[in-house]
């Protein structure tokens, strides 16, 4: 099947995969009096009296504001907000689809970082969270920063964090598979954008200590003077032996390779370079930086990428829907980092010891007790922390 030209198809054919439905009927005099003017006054004096009550008197509950300015489209770039608007149209139906939670596609046709804040803080007490989406690094770290500053809802960007929890769930049963702890091994992370940096940051405060990253320049090293600031932080937190040198030279003896980069630059010397059973989580989509079969031929043990058509499909759809819904339901002010360990955990432990296996490290995407379980997580972590407001 042509994908590329049946997608086009369904989107001729639905013209929107998303529309409104009403949770209220109107049949009757009584049911407009109810639903709108004149009964209608009576929630707004309620939600004015304590604005809390806008949780339990309106959507806002249940709704999340799924939000892009278009710069970083899956890998087709800065394309802009009203070419990205099919891809929030879909986030949004997942969102609806594995976890019965309502989200709202908005592009924002800006990408300055002030008109992006200013807009999302003023409509985001219609919502009971903002999933940010697709904008470019380094704009995307400043914009989720300063909007958990002014807002009082849960503020996510999928592609840092959703990413980071899906490799982490993904890698903590691929180590158990190999019969490795996380103390012990040596991971090398190459591509430090959003969701790179993410990763080896979530990685990092889970106790991965030997953790090497490399962009396309080479391992990151502290202290040189030409790194992004966003990059010379984590170069402090990283590589503690002062390792320098290419990807090549990073993989050598390395247990773990995480790739978020560009397809093909891993070669099969180079995994047969690295140490016993190594796992390859090579996720540059749609090409992976080694293919799966390559990478087995040289000797891998575990390989996942973020394609749907190998085993170990490493994808985002695992974690957001439930995450939300799990924030939602207790009323979280913000995602913090235990809620991500959380659903890290829950989501690893969706894979019973008895099925665990080289081709099978995490649930099938469409596994809907996916969002279950990691909701029970979030919203449990969110209560025992105090980040709940019911």
């Amino acid at each position: 099947m042509d994908i590329r030209a049946a997608s086009l198809a369904l989107h001729y054919r639905l013209q929107g995969k998303l529309e409104m439905v009403s949770r209220c009927p109107i049949q009757t005099q009584e049911d407009l009096s109810l639903a709108y003017t004149p009964g209608v006054a009576a929630p707004c004096l309620e939600i004015q009296k304590d604005p809390a009550l806008s949780f339990q008197l309106t959507r806002r509950r249940n709704l999340v504001a799924v939000i892009t300015d278009g710069s970083a489209v899956l890998g087709l770039g800065d394309i802009g907000p009203l070419a990205g608007m099919p891809v929030m149209e879909g986030k949004c139906v997942l969102f609806k689809e594995f976890a019965g939670v309502d989200a709202v596609p908005l592009c924002v046709d800006t990408q300055d970082v002030e008109e992006m804040v200013q807009t999302i803080a003023l409509i985001s007490k219609s919502f009971g969270g903002i999933n940010l989406e697709d904008i470019a690094a380094p704009r995307c770290f400043e914009v989720e920063r300063r909007l958990k500053e002014r807002c009082d809802i849960p503020v996510f960007h999928d592609d840092q964090h959703g990413t980071a929890v899906v490799i982490t769930a993904a890698l903590t049963n691929a180590l158990k598979v190999v019969g490795k702890k996380k103390e012990q091994v040596k991971v090398v992370l190459n591509g430090i954008g959003a969701a790179g940096g993410a990763a080896a940051k979530l990685l990092l405060d889970l106790g991965y200590s030997n953790l090497i990253l490399c962009d396309k320049d080479g391992i990151l090293c502290a202290g040189d003077p030409t790194l992004l600031p966003h990059h010379a932080e984590l170069a402090a937190r990283t590589n503690q032996a002062g390792q320098r040198g290419t990807l090549a030279d990073a993989l050598v003896g390395a247990d773990v390779f995480i790739g978020v980069s560009r397809p093909g630059l891993v070669t099969g010397e180079m995994v047969e370079s690295m140490a016993k059973d190594p796992i390859l989580l090579a996720m540059a989509n749609p090409v992976p930086e080694i293919m799966p079969d390559n990478a087995l031929a040289h000797g891998a043990a575990v390989v996942g990428t973020g394609r749907s058509d190998f085993p170990n499909q490493i994808n985002n759809v695992l974690v957001f829907p439930g995450l939300f819904k799990g924030a939602l339901s207790c009323g979280a002010v913000q995602i913090t980092e235990g809620m991500k360990h959380a659903a890290a955990r829950a989501l690893a432990d969706l894979v019973p010891p008895e099925q665990l296996s080289p081709t099978c490290i995490l649930p099938s995407p469409l596994n809907r007790a996916a969002a279950e379980a990691v909701a029970h997580a979030v919203a449990e972590e969110a209560r025992r922390t105090g980040h709940a407001r019911f």
